[in-house]
């Protein structure tokens, strides 16, 4: 006899819509999208971003070509702006939404609903103690009711037993925290969309006026309006740095102090600051903070009329070294006869390795060396397509030579002075240090500030409220005292002994009382019962 294969139902669109939505909204899924917007975000923190430092993408596209072209083809050099980091945002934030706002209903209900009714069999909660009681079984169920009240817990009276429970901030912190970690995503958002953020690079002694020309690079938020820019000026007066030079093995050299003294002009006022890493220098709602640091080597270019074409510092790009050394390029466009560009390698402690290479053995300046070479032809400045300021188009230049031919290479202390082949010369007059700052607004810092305060609040309540039920119920002079946790509770058996202690205080019968399943050692000592420990609620 052939058996009927059964067929499953068939869900349909609106079926698997409805499925999609409640696996969305389960706290597990927002669990797990929280942990991929974690891992979405660590590119951000490897590879250099378009909106901290575009000079670096520019390099990093240079150097890498077909990969470097792929990266930037999905987005890895604006991580956070990204298609893909979008959308985990926006599928964390709907799941948080869909998750929290069923869950506070159903709070607000059981917050405002009595305790539940005692099951018939008290004997299987996890906290349990009997005890008999000559004393008249409203009198016992008064004590324990007023017991109960002063230890916190929500009580109902019935005819023969008192139910009572407590730790609803357990839930109330759980959802406290959920609510506060939405609201600080959505505040991330409103501040994109409302702030701004810019990066400018100041040599010592530069004044930085905060307008939209001023800034290397500027990302306004797609609401924020750039007529609305506080108005002041920010000048770096020094930079100081100190390298630790006495650590043996990988800690030699390792940065110890940077320190930017810096002064801020508003309105006519002055004063003085100190910018370090992590210590952000506020003015008004603006935050400025210091990102990075290199040397700018002072050169002097004088062309073949003995006109000084070029004159001043130089941003060199630390190429991540240990000794800083510094890569950079000096532009000359209005030497006469031809342009020249200069392509440049800075040592801060320049010394010899064992192949007889030049290279840099320390961060600071104890031996500054400049190493360049020199080109002449057409710098493309007049074409009107954008260049980096950190690197130099020489396919129409041509590389100078010595009088052996060979390509020339300058190599400068500081104070020393090289002729150029054209009859002009080349002199490195000393070194100044620069900064790289991060200027930002956030209007939403306040808000970020408090959600975060109430998202430890909430997970501090969560995990420390227990959340407990308890029940005494008088019989013919029998009286039971049961307790059950509604999660993680190891106090739950001891709260039914102590409340079954309190109760049987000042029973002139206390003699004759007796424990569910033997006698105690001592006075108001019971023993409990913990065959109820799967019971998941509190009705039988």
């Amino acid at each position: 006899m052939d058996k009927a294969t059964a067929t499953p139902p068939q869900l349909g669109f609106f079926g698997m819509c409805r499925w999609a939505w409640r696996q969305l909204t389960t706290m597990r899924v927002a669990l797990i999208l929280l942990l991929i917007l974690a891992l979405a975000a660590i590119p951000g923190s490897l590879l250099p971003q378009r909106i901290q430092d575009p000079g670096r993408v520019t390099r990093f596209l240079e150097e890498n070509g077909v990969w470097g072209q792929f990266l930037d083809r999905i987005q890895m050099f604006d991580v956070y702006s990204s298609i893909w980091f979008s959308s985990i945002y926006l599928l964390l934030m709907i799941s948080l939404v869909g998750c929290v706002v069923p869950r506070s209903a159903q709070h607000w209900k059981a917050m405002r609903s009595a305790p539940p009714k005692a099951p018939r069999r008290l004997g299987r909660m996890p906290g349990y103690v009997e005890f008999t009681s000559a004393t008249e079984a409203r009198t016992v169920l008064d004590t324990a009711q007023a017991r109960l009240r002063k230890l916190g817990y929500r009580t109902a009276r019935h005819d023969d037993h008192v139910a009572a429970e407590r730790g609803y901030l357990r839930e109330t912190g759980n959802l406290v925290f959920h609510i506060s970690l939405l609201v600080a995503t959505l505040t991330m958002a409103i501040g994109s969309l409302f702030g701004y953020q810019g990066q400018r690079i100041l040599i010592e002694g530069d004044t930085f006026t905060n307008s939209l020309v001023a800034y290397d690079s500027f990302e306004p938020g797609a609401y924020f309006d750039p007529d609305s820019l506080p108005d002041f000026r920010l000048t770096l007066d020094e930079f100081t740095s100190s390298f630790d030079a006495t650590a043996p093995g990988s800690q030699f050299g390792q940065p110890r102090v940077f320190e930017a003294q810096v002064t801020t002009t508003v309105d006519g006022q002055s004063e003085s600051h100190t910018l370090k890493v992590n210590e952000p220098v506020r003015v008004g709602e603006t935050g400025v903070y210091l990102t990075g640091n290199g040397y700018a080597p002072e050169v002097t270019v004088r062309d073949a009329t003995g006109k000084v074409v070029h004159s001043g510092p130089t941003v060199f790009v630390p190429g991540g070294d240990a000794g800083y050394t510094s890569e950079g390029v000096i532009k000359v466009p209005d030497a006469a006869g031809t342009q020249m560009g200069f392509v440049g390698v800075f040592l801060p402690t320049a010394t010899q390795n064992d192949q007889g290479e030049l290279v840099s053995s320390f961060a600071e300046l104890r031996n500054p060396y400049l190493v360049m070479s020199g080109y002449t032809g057409d710098l493309g400045l007049d074409s009107g397509v954008p260049q980096s300021v950190y690197s130099l188009e020489a396919e129409n230049m041509t590389q100078m030579t010595d009088a052996t031919g060979e390509p020339l290479t300058l190599q400068m202390g500081v104070g020393q002075t090289q002729e150029l082949p054209n009859g002009g010369s080349v002199t490195f007059d000393g070194v100044k240090r620069y900064i790289a700052v991060d200027i930002s607004q956030d209007p939403t810092q306040g808000l970020m500030l408090v959600s975060a305060i109430c998202v430890l609040l909430g997970l501090g309540l969560s995990l420390f409220v227990p959340r407990r039920r308890m029940w005494v119920r008088v019989t013919d002079g029998r009286v039971e005292v049961a307790a059950l946790a509604r999660g993680e509770d190891p106090m739950v058996e001891r709260a039914a002994r102590d409340l079954a202690a309190d109760l049987r205080t000042g029973d002139s019968d206390a003699e004759g009382d007796s424990c569910a399943e033997g006698d105690s050692d001592a006075p108001g000592d019971s023993k409990t019962s913990t065959t109820g420990s799967r019971i998941a609620s509190g009705r039988d």
